[in-house]
Formats: structure tokens, C-alpha cells, sequence
């Protein structure tokens, strides 16, 4: 078709290289979004783009850049001169550095990596190291990375200088297996003023520690200790409790002062091992504690240390406490216990001045069925009337009979709430176990 007279055309006209003229804040962010070996092979497509990649101030050096075309693993020594030459080409500062490792450090060079780092005002550093032979021992250079604002260490030994006085500007700390004394853990901790995230998965036995932290948010702790205090942590919003048994504790921690200053606390996950601190409060489900968190709306509890009593008991005594609460999750692995006094306790009719008005879902999982569980159900279903969705979860071990007699029981109790939908979840308990502990080798290695 010929252009009509009288009217002016405009031709657009793009620049030979687009991408080239962007200014070079984009540039890095679209080379930062990139996997690293995707960021270094754009110096392939011209001389402009040759060395662009050189001054990104985030790198992450992780199991792919390490892997081959025939997914095979470079040589530890291999891998150590490649991290050489991306830094002698590296200009301007490194601000986040990421360094994970699966095959072993022992030909790395990782003292003189965190001495270039240091000099290079680095914020943000996971050192991720393979569970292979002695822990890595952190050099002096390290403790003098004073700009660190979140920092994650695995397999890492740390011995700090005698001058050492803690990392000031640290918003967010994660040590997975590493090995540290408890003194100077709670001394670490409680010198970041501005900790708002701590993770601690600790396999190595932990003595006391106390944590004073007036920023913290978030704590997930994993490890076996001895005694758990934490103070002045006004701001907690999520607590994470597991494994924490031990043989040789160091009295009963007092449940009220634990709690006394979670005026914010939202989330509640304690794991396996975790009522262990609490030792001796279990049994008395009439009991109520000396203490009322109003924000709480999350709470799972299992514990496979302690048998069914001592779970519902601890799960019952915490959600009188827990006027606010939406979700809960119980699993119960164990059935032991004398069963008579604790059926008695929760009948409907002794909780007479308790409504759950807030519960709107919750989920019950279980090996075996027994009188006290359904006990449970019965209660929750009575005393929750904006009570959504009950899901029950069974293991394949469980007699399909049993079954059959919760469900016709729960049809015919008291409900708070008539449209509340309850489902009847069968799951292979072999195949969970797998899938958890797949699921604990998946986070150890996001590092």
C-alpha cells in the first residue's frame, strides 16, 4: 500500500545495540538476575560487554558454577583458581558474596577470599562449606568485617580475637553446624543490636545461653542445649523450638518467665525435643499458665520424646493462653500415659468458660488412634465457632476401622460451628519420614 498524500511518516530508528546504551545501573541489575556463568558469557558478545560483568557488586558462586556440562563436579583445585581469577578481575566493591561448596575446601584458599572481601566492604556473606572432615577455622580477617549486615556460616569453626567486640551492623545471622562455644554465642548475639533474623542449627551440644536481643523477629533454633533463656525481645514475631532435648539439663525452665516478654509473638513452631525444656508441666490439662499472649495465631507442636498425654496436655494448657489463635497442628507419635484422669479433663463441659473464637483451621496428625485424640477433636469442634476445616491426618499403619469410628463420632458431637468441613487424610508414615528428612538435607544445602 503507497503512503497517502500529504501526510508525514515518522521512522523509528533503534541504536545498532540496545542493550549496550542502557545506563549502567540497569545493565548490572539485569547481569546480577542472570545465574553467574550466564553473566560471564555475555563478555562474548562484544567488546563493550566483554568486562561488564567484572564490576557487579553481588556474586554467587554455588554448585552450578562448578558443574559441568556432563554434570560433574570441578576438581577442589580447579575450583579455587577459577574463584582466583574472577577476583584479580573484579573491580569496585563486593557488597554480597555467596560461596557454596559441596565437594571438599582443602585445596581452597578461603583466608585470602575473606581478606580481598574485607578490603572490599563486603555486607552480605553466606560461606557455605561441605560436612567433610575438620570445620573450616575463620581467619582474623573475618572479624574484622564490620560492615557485615547479614551473614551465613556453615561447617565453619569460629574463634574470635580476644578484642573481638561483635558485629554491630548485623541485621541477620544464620549458623548451620558450626563450632562455637555458648558463652561466646550468647555474647555474639547479644552484642547485634540490630538482629532482626537468627538462625542457630547447632548439632554440636550447646551449654546455657541468653539471648538479649531488642530487634529480633525472627528465631529458629535447631541443637541440643541445656538452657534456653531469652530476654528483652519485645519484637519476636516467629519462634522456632526443635530438638532441643538433653540429658543433663540444667533445672526445669520456668514456662511464665520464658514467655513474659513475647508481647508480640505471632508464630509458635515447637519441634521435637522442644517441650523438654519445659519439663514436668505436662499431665495437668486443667492447668492453665500464668501468662496471656493476645498476638499468637500460629501454633504447631510435636514431640517425639514425650508420649500423647504430654503433648495434648501442653497443646490444651497453650491454647488457653492463646485467646487469638487461627491455626493449629498437633502430631502425636506416641500413645503412653494413664489415660483415665486426662479423658475427664477434656470433656466439654470443663472448659465451660474457653472459646476458641478465632480458630479457623486445624490439623491433627497421628500414628495411632486412641480415646484421648478423639477427645481432643471433640473439644476443638465444641469450643471453636468460626472453626473452618479439621483436617486429620492418619499414618497407612492405622486401622482403616479406626478410622471409620472418628468419623461417625465426630458426626455426631456438639459443633460451635455447623459448616465446619472435617477431612480424613491418609499418609504413608515411611514416606514421610523420607520426605522430612530429604527436606532437612534440601535446607542445610540453601545455605
Amino acid at each position: 500500500m503507497m503512503p497517502s498524500k500529504g501526510k508525514k511518516h515518522c521512522c523509528l530508528t533503534l541504536p545498532s545495540d540496545v542493550l549496550s546504551n542502557l545506563p549502567e545501573n540497569v545493565i548490572d541489575i539485569i547481569l546480577m538476575c542472570l545465574p553467574f556463568k550466564d553473566a560471564v558469557r555475555t563478555s562474548i558478545l562484544s567488546n563493550i560487554w566483554r568486562y561488564k560483568w567484572c564490576r557487579l557488586p553481588e556474586l554467587t558462586l554455588d554448585e552450578t558454577v562448578w558443574t559441568t556440562k556432563n554434570n560433574e563436579m570441578f576438581c577442589p583445585r580447579k575450583i579455587s583458581i577459577i574463584i582466583y581469577h574472577i577476583l584479580m578481575l573484579h573491580v569496585g566493591p563486593i557488597t554480597k558474596f555467596i560461596l557454596y561448596i559441596t565437594s571438599s575446601s582443602r585445596y581452597l584458599e578461603i583466608d585470602d577470599l575473606i581478606y580481598f572481601l574485607f578490603r572490599n566492604g563486603i555486607q552480605h556473606f553466606v560461606l557455605g562449606l561441605p560436612f567433610s572432615g575438620n570445620p573450616y577455622k575463620l581467619p582474623v580477617s573475618f572479624f574484622k568485617c564490620l560492615q557485615l549486615t547479614h551473614l551465613t556460616l556453615q561447617n565453619c569453626s569460629i574463634l574470635p580475637p580476644s578484642n573481638f567486640k561483635g558485629f554491630d551492623r548485623l541485621i541477620r545471622l544464620e549458623l548451620r553446624d558450626v563450632t562455637i562455644s555458648s558463652k561466646f554465642l550468647g555474647s555474639l548475639i547479644s552484642n547485634c543490636l540490630l538482629l532482626e533474623q537468627l538462625v542457630l542449627r547447632i548439632s554440636e551440644h550447646l551449654n546455657i545461653i541468653e539471648i538479649k536481643a531488642p530487634k529480633l523477629k525472627s528465631f529458629d533454633f535447631t541443637g541440643s542445649i541445656r538452657f534456653l533463656t531469652l530476654k528483652d525481645v519485645p519484637l519476636l514475631a516467629k519462634l522456632s523450638l526443635a530438638d532441643t532435648r538433653d540429658d543433663e539439663k540444667e533445672g526445669i525452665c520456668d514456662i511464665a518467665k520464658f514467655f513474659e516478654s513475647f508481647s508480640a509473638l505471632e508464630h509458635l513452631h515447637l519441634g521435637n525435643g522442644s517441650i523438654e525444656l519445659f519439663a514436668g508441666i505436662g499431665g495437668a490439662l486443667s492447668k492453665r499458665f500464668p501468662f496471656v499472649l493476645n498476638c499468637v495465631k500460629r501454633l504447631y507442636l510435636s514431640d517425639r520424646y514425650r508420649g500423647e498425654l504430654e503433648v495434648i496436655s501442653f497443646a490444651v494448657c497453650l491454647i488457653r493462653s492463646f485467646p487469638c489463635l487461627q491455626y493449629l497442628e498437633i502430631e502425636v507419635l506416641y500413645l503412653h500415659g494413664d489415660g483415665t484422669s486426662a479423658l475427664e479433663s477434656l470433656k466439654v463441659e470443663h472448659f465451660s468458660d474457653v472459646t476458641f473464637n478465632h480458630l479457623k483451621e486445624v490439623n491433627l496428625k497421628y500414628i495411632k488412634g486412641s480415646k484421648r485424640l478423639l477427645q481432643l477433636m471433640k473439644l476443638l469442634l465444641a469450643k471453636s465457632p468460626v472453626l473452618v476445616r479439621m483436617l486429620i491426618e492418619s499414618y497407612q499403619d492405622e486401622e482403616s476401622a479406626t478410622v471409620k469410628i472418628f468419623a461417625t463420632e465426630l458426626s455426631k458431637c456438639q459443633r460451635a460451628s455447623p459448616t465446619t468441613e472435617v477431612v480424613f487424610i491418609k499418609q504413608n508414615y515411611l514416606a514421610k519420614l523420607i520426605s522430612t528428612y530429604l527436606a532437612k538435607i534440601r535446607s542445610y544445602s540453601q545455605v
